[in-house]
């Protein structure tokens, strides 16, 4: 039974031509898991085709806040990852900020 101390959130972009990742999904996903008192990610994955890639976009995401806002989030993922996706994800999270955002204010 959940607790009510966390929830989750996704943001969703179009993936590049090319990717391979493409030939399962055409739309990039990345979900979070944070804690609904700092807003902090504790958990996040996203469709990226291989385990690694999502192990890393997670290692990433973790740790930060959500309510800081997403420059420092989107810089990292443009500072370390560098493969194909790097704009679809910037995109995704620029759209789970959105979905959070709507969030926070409702």
């Amino acid at each position: 039974m959940h607790t009510g101390k966390t929830y989750f959130i996704a943001g969703h972009a179009r993936l590049p031509q090319g990717m391979a990742a493409r030939s399962i999904f055409d739309t990039l996903t990345i979900t979070v898991e944070a804690d609904t008192k700092y807003h902090v990610i504790l958990e996040a994955s996203c469709t990226l085709a291989t385990e690694h890639g999502r192990n890393f976009i997670g290692q990433l995401l973790r740790g930060c806040s959500l309510q800081d806002g997403m420059d420092e989030v989107i810089q990292r993922v443009t500072d370390y990852y560098l493969g194909k996706a790097q704009n679809a994800l910037v995109a995704a999270l620029r759209d789970l900020h959105n979905q959070y955002v709507i969030y926070k204010n409702s």
